[in-house]
């Protein structure tokens, strides 16, 4: 993978982590179309961008983020879910990213629930604050999200909404939430390469490859991010839900074309 190729996925991250389309899937469609071996590198350097991510969310809400000690307990309570699964589970997940099939068959069939997710989850006046029980259920939901595919912020979009949280409220969740979660994610994959045989030395080769994508991530994810909650608020998820579809689609159809698709 050369500088290019990191900048490309660094913008397909940076688009896609907070909006529920699975940042998963177009990685796959993003490597597979620029012809990117799936290296242990390349498998790590997906999830370390995501490290820029999270910091658009933390500037961009930086005084709702940097709060009451409340909200931390609800993120905490939140994210518990997903760490003790994950760390539970964590090779068994790895060996779904390893299936492209999953992947394309569950944006795909994210795509078409979420065509109804505005008329099942529409609550008159829906909830502006969460509660501690709340933010459970949404960490509960966001375990689903393990399964590549469903996309992590649909997942706890979903599950905000389905506690009776308004669009708006329960997106600005998920964003919160994507920043424990993902930096635990991406600290963790980085422990895991260093560890590697050779890893250490791998990562220093690559150092500016990593830097250049989680600036890049980072800008394009503030972009995003701004774009979504505006969207989302006025319009809903269905425009969303077509998209998942097309994405799925194209999946399967670069499977189809002999493309060798992985992501770690």
């Amino acid at each position: 993978m050369n500088i290019t190729d990191s900048i490309i996925i660094a913008i397909v991250e940076g688009l896609t982590e907070f909006l529920p389309v699975s940042s998963t899937g177009h990685m796959i469609i993003a490597q597979g179309l620029l012809g990117v071996e799936s290296t242990s590198f390349v498998k790590a350097f997906t999830v370390i961008i995501q490290f820029g991510a999270i910091l658009s969310v933390v500037c961009l809400y930086w005084k709702r983020f940097f709060q009451s000690l409340d909200f931390y307990r609800k993120l905490l309570i939140a994210f518990l879910p997903a760490a003790v699964i994950g760390f539970l589970f964590s090779d068994f997940i790895d060996s779904l990213l390893e299936n492209v099939w999953v992947v394309a068959t569950m944006l795909i069939a994210g795509g078409v629930f979420m065509l109804f997710v505005d008329k099942l989850f529409n609550h008159p006046g829906a909830s502006q604050e969460i509660t501690g029980k709340q933010a459970l259920y949404v960490g509960l939901f966001q375990c689903i999200a393990m399964i590549p595919g469903v996309s992590r912020s649909m997942a706890t979009i979903v599950g905000g909404m389905s506690q009776k949280l308004s669009r708006k409220t329960a997106t600005e969740f998920s964003f919160f939430l994507a920043v424990p979660t993902m930096f635990a994610a991406s600290a963790y994959k980085l422990l895991k390469l260093f560890l590697e045989p050779s890893g250490a030395e791998l990562l220093l080769q690559h150092i500016p490859a990593l830097l250049i994508g989680n600036i890049v991530a980072f800008i394009v994810a503030l972009a995003a991010i701004r774009f979504f909650i505006g969207y989302v608020t006025r319009y809903g998820f269905k425009a969303f839900g077509y998209y998942r579809i097309l994405a799925g689609g194209l999946i399967l159809i670069l499977i189809a074309m002999g493309y060798n698709l992985q992501i770690g």
